[in-house]
């Protein structure tokens, strides 16, 4: 007999032991709107509104969803069968699981479908902020120089007197022109993604399209909206068949979407927030005047490090994250690459102890429970090494530190985008330049540097010697001898130091 899914009407079909929302979702209003409504979005921030909601706080802070993709369409058909509640599942190494209902999201509106709704959805007085998980790529910025990217299809298309929006930009951007026009102050922007000063980058971005728009306008939003910047961290799979499976059989319910993440959660905030925002405070967020020394600690140890595991690990036959750091020699190099290329780089992070902090990344990587595919921390790895791993190279490059880890990863990056595993499998490279990739890094066996020459990814790494060397050795080791043989050559160098 089919389960009934889960939706308002049926949680009173829960299994005893699921919690779920002890608030009347009907008195929520929407104080918030947020793009790019995925996995890590329902296992972050509408977790944090949930337990704030379940506290009797927030009531006017509840979400409401917005999708611009075509391949949002699932989503907005899920979460309104299921009155925009959804399962998460917390997988704690020892195999215990721990299931909530989160009723933080009361709407989720398809843009594509009605723009309108969007727009004035965001204009009115309610929504104080739009939030943001819209990937790297979502900002739209060159890799090379930084700047806006004017030359973006949709960009050039909502930059079109009169148009209707297709991009985040041209929706924020009108809904911000629509309240200054009704005399309504701006609502703050908060990006919630991985991106070192993601909220400065947010607002160079979104200015930068406005000025095009208009340019009395974008100087108007330059200094009047407020861009907090955040570091955000929760380990979130892709969710899987099996989850759905495993997450009806713990709840009772059909869940068509249901969230998998590991435990641990953290989120550090500016505080600087133009209509006020939710007491996060009180639901474990850390509020701070600087997020630079937090944004630095996970950027360059915790997503860093996923990159120096994922290539290799793939590479040596591993799928899995915590198959990978069961190879002993893979969990050594990716310490050795914290303690001693990505650790120095590093600020004092006020209330961190750092030991404290790698030793729990390795214990993260290493639960066994989440599951976390290697093809999902190799994917969009143009979106991901030039922010997290080349600033590591400059800084000890700079400094006179060691490199050789950082190198052999992007080696190993480049070996990975030959698109043919050591016996002799595809793979698929997920990338938004895969294309130009898996081109360039098909000829570095007779032109071993091809791939780091790209200066969009890479900028001028190609002509520095020490990082040419440190490159080569670890590509030809890769090609010779393969990646297990050459992380374990790395290993060598440590034991005789």
């Amino acid at each position: 007999m089919a389960q009934p899914t889960l939706c308002t009407a049926t949680l009173g079909n829960l299994k005893s032991g699921v919690a779920r929302p002890s608030y009347d979702r009907s008195t929520l209003t929407a104080g918030i709107m947020h793009f790019g409504v995925g996995g890590f979005h329902r296992a972050h921030q509408a977790v944090a509104l949930d337990e704030l909601m379940n506290a009797g706080l927030a009531q006017d802070w509840a979400i409401c969803g917005v999708g611009l993709l075509e391949g949002d369409r699932r989503m907005k058909e899920v979460l309104d069968q299921q009155d925009c509640l959804y399962t998460v599942t917390l997988k704690h190494p020892d195999g215990h699981r721990e299931s909530s209902i989160i009723g933080s999201m009361i709407e989720y509106l398809f843009a594509p479908d009605d723009p309108e709704a969007v727009l004035e959805k965001m204009a009115s007085p309610a929504i104080r902020i739009v939030s943001l998980t819209i990937t790297e790529g979502g900002y739209n910025f060159d890799r090379v120089t930084g700047e806006f990217d004017q030359t973006h299809p949709g960009v050039i298309a909502d930059l079109v007197d009169g148009a209707v929006p297709t991009t985040v930009f041209g929706y924020v951007t009108e809904a911000l022109r629509r309240r200054r026009e009704r005399g309504l102050e701006p609502f703050t922007v908060q990006s919630c993604d991985n991106i070192q000063g993601n909220g400065d980058m947010a607002k160079r971005m979104f200015s930068a399209f406005a000025v095009q728009k208009d340019a009395e306008f974008g100087e108007w939003m330059l200094h009047n909206v407020h861009f907090p910047n955040a570091m955000v961290d929760r380990i979130t799979p892709v969710t899987s068949a099996d989850d759905i499976i495993e997450a009806a059989a713990l709840t009772g319910l059909h869940d068509g979407w249901p969230v998998v993440c590991e435990p641990f959660f953290q989120w550090v905030v500016e505080d600087d927030f133009g209509l006020g925002r939710p007491p996060l405070e009180q639901a474990g967020v850390q509020l701070v005047e600087d997020v630079t020394p937090y944004e630095y600690m996970k950027l360059r140890l915790l997503n860093a490090s996923h990159q120096a595991l994922c290539y290799f690990g793939y590479l040596s036959g591993h799928r899995y994250a915590h198959e990978a750091m069961a190879d002993d020699a893979l969990r050594r190099f990716v310490q050795r690459y914290m303690d001693r290329e990505g650790t120095p780089t590093l600020k004092p992070v006020p209330g961190i102890d750092l030991d404290d902090y790698k030793a729990t990344l390795i214990a993260r990587f290493s639960n066994p429970e989440v599951r976390d595919t290697l093809a999902r921390l190799c994917a969009e790895s143009s979106d991901r090494i030039p922010k997290w791993l080349v600033p590591v190279i400059h800084d000890q490059l700079a400094s006179g530190g060691e490199i050789e880890c950082s190198a052999a990863i992007v080696a190993s990056w480049a070996r990975y985008a030959e698109g043919i595993d050591e016996q002799g499998e595809p793979i698929t490279v997920v990338d938004p330049l895969s294309a130009e990739l898996v081109a360039i890094a098909q000829t570095q066996r007779g032109d071993r540097l091809a791939f780091v020459r790209n200066k969009k990814l890479f900028g001028n790494l190609a002509d520095n010697e020490r990082f040419a060397a440190a490159y080569l050795a670890a590509l030809d080791s890769l090609l010779e001898k393969g990646a297990h043989a050459t992380v374990m050559s790395y290993l060598s160098i440590e034991d005789r130091s």
